[in-house]
């Protein structure tokens, strides 16, 4: 800034690096300080108290004009995010908007973000509009920070009540002087064609294609989301790049029924989620991906990958499409961390507010197609993983036990692997050791409780309250 000794005016010539020049007249009431040199807001003049008191207004001015526009680009969507679709803009040039108040919302391949302000101000300008593909570190839009916000949007709800009163308040109904005037009736010349005409198509038979209701013929046409788009590439990039074969197994669920239905108030009360039979297969397939490696292994150009921790992703039905978060490390969760961790995936997803590192990474994929009522379905396996899981509907079906004919809830299983990296027997093996451990739930409960059988768990469990209440 330089400031030029004038009795009449001062002129500030502001000049930032990118070239732009900017000069602000303002009228003194007296002389203006001696020349002086402003450089990163320090004063180069020994009389640093005077100069400063008299040129502050004009210097404020200077810097909300120069230095209040602020350009904020598209933040990070995720680690192998680059790029997405401008979805929605909630705002428009010229718009108020305050800090953390959403802007526009991006659709990437995996979630939907939510672009943000990172302060108040006045937009004054979007790069981008809606339906256009954005990248990660271009300029999004540009915010003045010294903008003022309308008298309209400083208190809405002051002025929604006001609206209010006035809609209240009983309007007073001016008297009209006027009458009013009667339709003019048609002539006898003019009403019998009418007549004559109305008779005649009344008398025409009308003809109906496809029942009464008429035919519909309409048709719809939508623009398929960024993530419908990436979903359809990555399950036909599956079926072009693994060797898919699918091998089936069906599980008794009586001895799991009956282990819920036992312990699932207590479970609720106690850990604060309901007790599902989602967290039972999962602990039965962490077993089964311990004892069969190559299951939960990848293929990485020539060398394969053997994973020693176990990311389960587990596919989630949302109203935007299918999403498929993981739950890490599931080799040290226990029934709660299982469903706890199963409720919040599902309540972010439903919400939309579940992050592209919450669905990155997972080596086994576990589909639940039973909650909506399929029998049997072969999953399309999950890239880069090797295998899914597939669940199915509960239907009691006629099952021969110890020779006899009886009705169980049976379960068919479905399990979909890359036959170039696991063969059939490894297959066959890991599925039947699922089945096993669906059937014999002690299998899945702590080593000192093994050598028990289900029933007498229960009586264990009731002697040790009886006896805890003893005492008392």
């Amino acid at each position: 800034f330089f400031f030029f000794n004038d009795t009449a005016t001062t002129e500030i010539y502001t000049e930032q690096i990118v070239g732009s020049v900017r000069c602000v007249q303002e009228t003194a009431s007296k002389a203006a300080p001696k020349r002086g040199i402003f450089v990163m807001n320090k004063w180069a003049p020994a009389n640093l108290a005077r100069q400063q008191q008299s040129a502050s207004p004009l210097l404020a001015y200077a810097h909300r004009c120069s230095f209040s526009k602020k350009t904020v680009p598209v933040p990070s969507m995720g680690d192998s995010i680059s790029d997405g679709v401008v979805f929605e803009l909630l705002k428009k040039a010229g718009d108020y908007v305050k800090q953390d108040e959403i802007v526009a919302i991006i659709e990437t391949d995996k979630v939907k973000v939510d672009i943000k302000s990172p302060e108040s101000g006045v937009l004054v300008k979007l790069f981008a509009q809606q339906g256009d593909t954005v990248e990660v570190g271009k300029d999004f839009f540009e915010i003045d920070l010294a903008g003022a916000q309308p008298a309209g949007q400083a208190a809405p709800q002051q002025q929604k009540k006001q609206e209010t009163a006035q809609e209240s308040k009983p309007q007073k109904q001016q008297p009209t002087q006027e009458k009013p005037q009667q339709a003019a009736k048609p002539s006898p010349q003019q009403a019998a064609p009418q007549q004559a005409a109305a008779q005649q198509k009344a008398q025409q038979p009308q003809t109906h294609i496809g029942g009464t209701g008429g035919v519909n013929r309409n048709e719809r046409r939508e623009k398929m989301s960024r993530m419908r788009l990436k979903i359809a590439q990555r399950l036909k990039d599956a079926q072009n790049t693994c060797a898919m074969l699918t091998t089936f197994q069906e599980v008794d669920m009586s001895q799991a029924i009956q282990c819920r239905n036992d312990f699932k108030d207590e479970f609720l009360k106690k850990h604060g989620a309901k007790l599902g039979f989602m967290s039972f297969f999962i602990k039965a397939a962490v077993a089964a991906l311990k004892d069969q490696p190559a299951v939960n292994a990848v293929i990485v150009g020539n060398e394969i990958i053997y994973r020693e921790y176990v990311d389960l992703s587990v596919a989630v039905a949302t109203p935007t499409g299918l999403i498929v978060p993981v739950l890490r490390n599931c080799e040290n969760m226990s029934f709660a961390d299982v469903e706890k961790g199963l409720e919040l995936l599902a309540k972010k997803g439903k919400d939309g507010t579940i992050t592209a590192e919450e669905m990155a990474g997972g080596t086994f994929t576990i589909s639940n197609g039973g909650i909506f009522g399929s029998l049997m379905g072969t999953p399309i396996i999950n890239p880069p993983q090797s295998a899914i899981l597939g669940m199915h509907a509960i239907v009691n079906r006629p099952v021969v036990v110890n020779d006899t004919i009886v009705a169980r809830p049976m379960m068919y299983l479905a399990l979909t692997y890359d036959h170039r990296l696991i063969d059939g027997r490894e297959a066959v093996t890991f599925l039947k050791r699922i089945k096993s451990e669906i059937e014999d739930p002690r299998r899945l409960l702590p080593v000192s409780y093994t050598h028990l059988t289900l029933p007498t768990i229960y009586s264990v469990q009731i002697s040790v309250v009886a006896v805890s209440l003893k005492k008392k």
